[in-house]
C-alpha cells in the first residue's frame, strides 16, 4: 500500500503570505490551475480511497484531481488544518513562522493557537486508521500545509531542535504531492 499526500492549490492568504489557519477559504484561480495540472500526477496510479479535509480550499482541489467518480471519498476533520487562532489574518514573517508556528518548544502564547502534540495526535490517529483498515489500498490524503508536517513526522524522526521549519522536505507547496509507504 502506498499512501499519498497532496496540498491544496493556492489561495489568496497563500498568495498573500498571510496565516489563515482553519478559517475557510477557497482556492484562487492559480490554485484552481494547480489542482488540474497536479491530477495529471495520478492519471497512471489507482487509488483506492481519499481522506480529505472538510474545508472547501481541499474539496475544491480533490474536483480539479479528476480521479475517477467512483472513488470513495472520506471527508476527515480530523484533517482540518491547524487552528491559529489570533495569529489568523497576521503576516507570515520568519519569526512567526520558525520562532512560534513551527517550533515545539515555543513558550510565546496565541490565543486559540492549537499546540503542535495535538495537531500531530488528531493527525496521526487518521494515519494509524488508515494502515489498520486499509493497508492493501493505495490512499490520498487531500489537505494542508501543517497537516503535511504532521503527516511527514509520522514517518521520520522530529528534529533534536523541536523547530520543525528546520526540515523543509517536510512542508509542500501548493498542490505539490509526497509518496509514503506503510511498514
Amino acid at each position: 500500500m502506498s499512501l499519498y499526500f497532496i496540498r491544496h492549490g493556492q489561495t489568496v492568504a497563500n498568495s498573500s503570505h498571510k496565516f489563515n489557519g482553519e478559517c475557510d477559504e477557497e482556492l484562487n484561480d492559480i490554485g484552481l490551475n494547480q489542482a488540474l495540472n497536479a491530477g495529471k500526477q495520478f492519471k497512471d496510479i489507482k487509488i483506492d480511497l481519499v481522506y480529505c479535509s472538510p474545508l472547501i480550499r481541499t474539496r475544491q482541489t480533490l474536483e480539479g484531481l479528476n480521479l475517477p467518480k467512483n472513488t470513495p471519498v472520506i471527508f476527515e476533520p480530523r484533517l482540518v488544518e491547524r487552528k491559529a487562532g489570533k495569529m489568523n489574518g497576521l503576516d507570515i514573517t520568519d519569526e512567526l513562522l520558525f520562532d512560534v508556528y513551527l517550533n515545539i518548544n515555543n513558550k510565546t502564547k496565541f490565543d486559540g493557537l492549537e499546540p503542535i502534540d495535538e495537531v500531530f495526535s488528531r493527525v496521526h490517529s487518521v494515519l494509524n486508521e488508515i494502515k489498520q483498515k486499509h493497508s492493501d489500498k493505495n490512499v490520498l490524503i487531500v489537505a494542508h500545509g501543517f497537516i503535511s508536517r504532521a503527516v511527514y513526522f509520522y514517518f521520520n524522526e522530529l528534529p533534536q531542535s523541536g523547530k520543525l521549519g528546520d526540515v523543509m522536505e517536510a512542508f509542500l507547496q501548493n498542490c505539490e504531492v509526497k509518496k509514503y509507504e506503510f511498514n
